[in-house]
């Protein structure tokens, strides 16, 4: 494969991160448009890819995809400069949040194009990343993007209209993955542990409890039974979860990222 990145941030280089670790693709075929040069320069000496301040090689480097990494605030001016320069059979990717494949394709109206929603934790290899695609994505070219989203992480394929709900769920989720650890922490504290420690116990306990979930393919609840004796101390802490409404609070914090998400793709 050989990928095009407009945009040089860490989003986009997290991908290009995963798909060079994994032999996706070399990294003579990674191509990024960044308009900083001290960024290129820093790219270039850490990936050994090719990174310039302008998207001369969009027309020539033969890409199969070009992949859209820039703030939501300047990709309409980024599309504009880009327009008829893109050739037709490469699939454009956009990690650009809020920005519906109708407009995308208003500026490349005959390529194939695929809307992703990221999260951070690609930048460690454990991102999640939604994905939806239009007519025109042959099955080849969505599984050159599912096989690049893998490389850090896990992908999924949805509609695009769900995409607004992965975004409460999985594209805010890890800053509740974060508050959680941060407060079970406090309670560590509280309870008489260093805080070091703590932040330890925390980040450990929720990453292995994730791992359990994603790796035994059993259901929450049945887990948290597994660890809840009769009147033993989980069963204490839950109790009290409960009562503070915490199950109803992630709830309706998911289901308001997913309305802003909304509000802001209008």
């Amino acid at each position: 494969m050989k990928i095009g990145f407009i945009g040089g941030g860490a989003m986009g280089e997290s991908i290009l991160t995963g798909a060079l670790s994994k032999g996706l693709v070399a990294s003579k075929d990674v191509f990024v448009s960044e308009i900083r040069e001290e960024r290129c320069q820093e790219l270039k000496k850490t990936h050994g890819v090719n990174a310039v301040t302008d998207d001369d090689f969009v027309k020539n480097a033969g890409l199969d995809s070009l992949i859209l990494a820039v703030k939501p605030q300047v990709v309409t001016k980024v599309m504009a400069a880009l327009k008829g320069k893109v050739p037709e059979d490469v699939l454009i990717a956009s990690i650009v949040a809020g920005l519906p494949m109708k407009t995308i394709n208003e500026y490349f109206p005959k390529n194939p194009i695929v809307r992703i929603m990221p999260n951070t934790p690609l930048a460690v290899g454990e991102g999640m990343s939604c994905y939806a695609r239009n007519e025109r994505v042959s099955v080849k070219a969505a599984k050159n993007i599912r096989d690049i989203l893998d490389s850090c992480g896990q992908a999924v394929e949805v509609p695009e209209s769900l995409l607004d709900a992965a975004t409460g769920l999985s594209g805010s989720g890890p800053a509740y993955g974060f508050l959680m650890i941060d407060a079970l922490a406090d309670g560590g504290v509280a309870a008489g542990l260093p805080r070091k420690t703590a932040i330890l116990l925390a980040a450990q306990t929720l990453l292995g409890a994730a791992k359990m979930v994603l790796e035994t393919g059993k259901h929450p609840d049945v887990l948290r039974d597994q660890v809840t004796s009769p009147a033993g101390t989980t069963i204490a802490g839950i109790r009290v979860l409960e009562q503070q409404g915490i199950r109803g609070a992630l709830i309706d914090a998911v289901i308001a990222g997913t309305e802003r998400s909304k509000e802001l793709g209008k």
